[in-house]
């Protein structure tokens, strides 16, 4: 025996109708609980009686919603839309088609039906998955640089901006200064702009720590580290 499918409203009409099928329920009691009429549960009562569970399922479950567009209406309106607003968004076409030819449907109506013929995707399918940039393998190779603007001192001082410099193969911070801001790529009153000062700086540090290395003077030269 098939078991019908039934939504939670129905398995509570069917709760109710067994009570009052069984006399412990009078059909005003029903009705109350239904949020009915005493004829409607009258009615639901028959239907019970006679076709069990499956009496109280919607008759309208599997049709056609009465308020359906008709197929012969919605082509035309997608044909338009292809013609005139190919690269228009649901919401912005819907409003044309309003404005310009007469046809009146809501924004969501129009995207389903775009998206069923292929005129507009939506976000799950217009999302691009990228893949992870590997890190580089060697320290060094490759220095990422960025700026944080912050009241770093509270009110101790003004606000001011960190420049970082961070290793991508180790996430290592290579560098760190503070500057007044991240300024801009335009010479001020014969001063480089502050990333240059401070990738100078870094590279200074660099050649200083290298020439230590090999035994060196501290003292760096310009040909000494590259």
């Amino acid at each position: 025996m098939a078991v019908p499918s039934m939504s939670d409203g129905e398995l509570r009409r069917l709760e109710v109708m067994r009570d009052v099928d069984r006399g412990g329920l009078p059909v005003r009691a029903a009705a109350q609980l239904l949020g009915r009429s005493e004829r409607q549960v009258w009615r639901l009562l028959k239907e019970f009686r006679a076709a069990g569970a499956t009496g109280l399922v919607s008759k309208k479950r599997g049709r056609p919603s009465n308020r359906r567009t008709a197929a012969a209406v919605r082509a035309a309106a997608l044909w338009i839309v292809r013609q005139n607003y190919a690269d228009f968004g649901p919401t912005l076409a819907a409003e044309k088609l309003a404005a310009e030819h007469g046809f009146s449907f809501s924004s969501e109506s129009l995207r389903k039906w775009m998206i069923d013929d292929g005129l507009w995707r939506d976000r799950k399918q217009r999302k691009s998955i990228h893949q992870p940039r590997r890190r580089r393998d060697c320290v060094g190779e490759l220095v990422q640089v960025d700026g944080s603007e912050h009241w770093w001192f509270e009110d101790r001082g003004p606000q001011c901006t960190l420049l970082m410099f961070v290793d991508d193969a180790t996430s290592r911070l290579m560098h760190l200064q503070f500057v007044e801001s991240e300024s801009t790529p335009v010479q001020a009153r014969g001063r480089l702009f502050a990333y240059f000062h401070a990738a100078r700086a870094y590279l200074e540090a660099g050649r200083v720590l290298q020439r230590q290395a090999w035994g060196l003077p501290g003292q760096s030269s310009r040909c000494a580290w590259r």
